[in-house]
């Protein structure tokens, strides 16, 4: 196992990564595709992982009255949000496009937050029908680059993945070029992580 950091005592700490499930909705596979992404994550060995589900912090439409450049936030959702991301040193988003563009689930939890996203790499395993999700995703990464994060090249593309799951286990059923895709994409994700933690340091 390859430790990434050391803490303030000089001890070897392993970097965070969060699978986020994006999608909110009644009925979505978002947690079937992120069970099966932080998976692939823990049998990568290189991260501490969390898989995160965005439907558990029931965010409002963002409700907060200070700008979030100041981290002064009023309301507990937005507290315990903010606590979730700022443990990360990596993101997998595991998202569906709506409309060609982001989920407005993603759009409203990223606009809640700025100094947690600060300086961070986030992957993605998106999903859809013949796009694959990947129309969102060029939209998201425009909005994570005003974010300061690091939106990388290497992604998860699952076309009409609904046709990958078993309706009756739950489970998602992934071929060779997708367990292929997620390694690429997490040997990016801890290049990534690894250099930018020095710039939050």
């Amino acid at each position: 196992m390859i430790w990434n950091a050391n803490d303030e005592h000089g001890s070897r700490v392993m970097l965070t990564l969060q699978v986020l499930i994006c999608s909110t909705r009644p009925g979505r596979v978002g947690p079937v595709i992120g069970a099966w992404m932080a998976e692939q994550a823990r049998a990568h060995g290189q991260f501490a992982v969390e898989l995160v589900d965005l439907a558990d912090f029931q965010l409002p439409v963002y409700d907060e009255p200070s700008h979030p450049r100041t981290a002064t936030y009023a309301h507990a959702h937005t507290k315990r949000w903010s606590q979730s991301v700022a443990r990360a040193d990596a993101f997998v988003f595991v998202t569906p496009e709506y409309n060609f563009t982001t989920p407005s689930s993603l759009l409203n939890a990223l606009t809640y937050l700025y100094t947690e996203w600060v300086y961070k790499p986030v992957g993605f395993a998106s999903y859809g029908g013949t796009s694959g999700g990947m129309r969102g995703v060029q939209t998201t990464k425009q909005l994570l680059t005003t974010l300061k994060m690091v939106p990388l090249q290497e992604a998860v593309t699952l076309v009409s993945a609904s046709q990958q799951i078993d309706q009756t286990t739950r489970t998602f059923a992934p071929t060779a070029a997708n367990d292929a895709a997620a390694r690429v994409m997490l040997d990016e994700l801890l290049r990534w992580a690894t250099a930018l933690k020095t710039m939050r340091a």
